[in-house]
């Protein structure tokens, strides 16, 4: 039997072992064709969807998120902002429940880029900010200065210019300490190049040309480096600008034009540097207005004919006030519109106060008092917005932190917190099988003592049983031998007396003695009949079915039942235990109470069979009869089933309404 079981065991494992390494095989395959980069885009996805379905099945998280992150890149491959959000919010919060830092870092940088894509800049700083400390956490130094460039990169777009050039400071020291191949150089280039910016706007010009000059040191190193270049020395030719140094402006877009052809590989990049470049022209006055037209003509036609906003915004601005310098209003006007007309489409505002501030000197001043109103509120409204954002960044940080922080200490608070419920818990388990141990202790002791004084009991019983049978053996041989030896032996001496009287010839002599010698006889053979039977032991082996016959008859007198008991004489009692046999003592007491108190019975039948070495004790009524299953909760047939369970036996209860009950116990010698 328990080889079997044990091999249904072992079946069962290994059936569940074999059906498991199904789904990790199905997982594996479906992974790899995903990561296929000869097939379709769509194609990936789909089967990148099969291994997250299959992972679904195996009940492992971190299989679930492995399978989910696979099909996150295809997405980004797609640029399919949609589906990156969703499926990388639930990607975050696998990754949070499984502690995969690393995951985390990955997870929050992918919705760090969803999130500035969809123009939700808190949000997207948030991720960026988290996904930098992960990464730092996980000592992922490229990882964490690329989150640090994007952080920056959002503050300068914010004019958070102070905030930018903190985190770009950071991504730089961190770049540095890498290898210094192209992607490393691209980095520390764009890093410093905004830093310069931010600077410029800040009006730290000589910040900004150190800076720019820091930036063109790595682009130097850069193999193909022309637009790094480009970048560079066209912002350090606007600084020059800002401060009057016409002379290093017109140097910087000599040697930028002595590759004019070049240059026209980029249109835009042309058109902006061609606009800038005439409006300096113009600016250092030693250059005819003829020329200058013509440049900044040219620098239009390009820009409209690429249609790119940012050149198109500069090359108009420049001419407008070209033309407003030269007193051509209408020109003037034409470019300063066509500025501000995109400024709005763009919302490049510091291009629309420009354009306010030019059409509010060049129209009439009926008109140019609502430009110059409406340049006021739009400056108002920005150094407003700024100041209101001027701080948040910090915020986030400090939010995101102190939330790290509130987590950290919640996560040390549950883990304590399930310490002390596991150890209570633990203690109360402890206490209650104490407990219930020493509850059971005492039911056994109480049934053991039980047993031990039901068994006194019963022996007692017996032992009186005994010496009454005894005394009623000892009694009945006492009044045999005074029968036998007084009684009989008188009556046997008068018969011969009579009988030697009988040879008197009278007739009525010998009729008289005739008749008493014949009732002399029937008295001599009815007392030797009795002294007979007073002598025979008629109770021998009865002893235990007088104690049945003696309690049915006390109860059945007290209940007002009638009673009939049968018993097969081929049951030898004194074989049986004395526990069977206090046990069936107390069943069938238990039995006559319960017909008294339910069954309105007048007649009860007990018998005793034995069949196969089995004691079959049956108890009928003719009462009302009951709901067999009700009954069963009953306290009576629950103690009746508990003591036919103490004898390895079996209670069958039969019932039928009006028809009566039948208990049938089934009982091993």
């Amino acid at each position: 039997m328990i080889k079997n079981i044990l091999f249904i065991l072992s079946f069962s494992l290994a059936t569940a072992l074999y059906s498991q390494n199904q789904v990790y095989d199905s997982i594996y395959h479906y992974r790899a064709l995903a990561k296929d980069t000869n097939l379709d885009l769509d194609e990936r996805i789909l089967f990148a969807k099969k291994a997250i379905a299959f992972s679904n099945r195996s009940k492992n998280d971190s299989t679930l998120l492995t399978s989910k992150r696979l099909l996150s890149t295809l997405y980004l491959y797609k640029r399919d902002v949609n589906e990156l959000y969703d499926l990388n919010h639930e990607n975050l919060k696998l990754a949070n429940s499984l502690n995969d830092s690393l995951a985390v870092a990955n997870v929050s940088n992918v919705l760090g880029w969803v999130h500035s894509v969809r123009k939700e800049i808190d949000s997207s700083y948030y991720y960026y900010y988290r996904a930098s400390k992960f990464f730092k956490g996980v000592n992922q130094v490229q990882n964490e200065a690329v989150a640090l460039f994007n952080m920056a990169d959002i503050q300068f777009n914010e004019r958070d210019y102070i905030g930018c050039e903190k985190n770009a400071i950071e991504s730089i020291k961190l770049f540095k300490t890498l290898d210094q191949n192209e992607n490393t150089l691209d980095y520390l280039w764009a890093l410093n190049n905004l830093i310069a910016i931010a600077s410029d706007e800040l009006e730290l010009y000589d910040k900004a040309i150190e800076y720019h000059k820091k930036a063109l040191s790595y682009s130097d190193r850069i193999s193909d480096n022309y637009l790094y270049t480009l970048y560079s020395n066209s912002n350090i030719a606007l600084i020059y600008k800002e401060l009057k140094q016409y002379d290093k402006v017109l140097d910087i877009y000599d040697k930028l034009f002595e590759k004019k052809e070049l240059l026209k590989q980029e249109p835009n990049n042309y058109a902006l540097i061609l606009g800038d470049y005439a409006y300096s022209k113009h600016l250092s006055g030693k250059y005819n207005n003829k020329e200058i037209k013509q440049m900044l003509t040219e620098a239009n036609k390009v820009s409209d004919s690429v249609q790119d906003p940012f050149s198109i915004m500069s090359v108009s601005l420049n001419a407008a006030n070209f033309y407003t310098n030269i007193n051509k209003k209408d020109s003037a006007l034409i470019y300063a519109n066509q500025a501000y007309k995109t400024g709005v489409e763009t919302k490049t505002n510091d291009v629309i106060l420009r354009s306010l501030m030019l059409k509010s000197k060049i129209e009439d001043p009926s008109k140019a008092k609502d430009y110059l109103y409406d340049y006021v509120k739009l400056r108002d409204s920005l150094q407003t917005k700024e100041r209101a954002i001027r701080n948040k960044f910090a915020r986030i940080e400090f939010e995101t932190d102190q939330i790290e922080q509130e987590n950290l200490q919640i996560s040390r608070e549950r883990m304590w917190l399930m310490i002390l419920s596991s150890t209570l818990v633990i203690t109360i388990i402890l206490v209650y099988i104490i407990i219930s141990q020493r509850a059971k202790n005492k039911e056994l002791k109480f049934i053991q003592e039980q047993q031990e004084t039901n068994e006194e009991i019963y022996n007692l019983m017996l032992s009186q049983h005994d010496k009454i049978e005894e005394a009623r053996a000892a009694e009945k041989r006492r009044i045999s031998e005074e029968l036998h030896d007084g009684i009989l032996g008188r009556l046997f001496g008068t018969r011969l007396s009579l009988d030697s009287l009988n040879f008197n010839t009278q007739p009525e002599a010998i009729q008289s003695r005739s008749t008493y010698i014949n009732e002399l006889k029937n008295i001599e053979h009815d007392i030797r009949k009795v002294s007979h039977d007073l002598n025979t032991d008629f109770i021998s082996g009865s002893g235990y079915l007088d104690i049945i016959k003696t309690m049915v008859e006390t109860q059945t007198k007290a209940y007002g039942l009638k009673y009939a008991i049968s018993n097969k004489d081929d049951i030898q009692w004194d074989d049986v235990s004395n526990k069977t046999k206090i046990h069936i003592y107390r069943i069938i007491q238990e039995a006559l109470q319960n017909i008294y108190k339910h069954a309105n019975a007048s007649d009860v039948k007990i018998s005793f069979k034995l069949k196969n070495n089995v004691i079959c004790l049956t108890i009928k009524d003719n009462g009302s009869g009951f709901d067999v299953d009700k009954a069963k909760k009953g306290i009576g047939l629950k103690n009746m089933n508990s003591r036919v369970k103490e004898i390895q036996g079996k209670l069958i209860v039969k019932s039928e309404k009006d028809l009566g009950s039948k208990i049938i116990i089934k009982a091993p010698i």
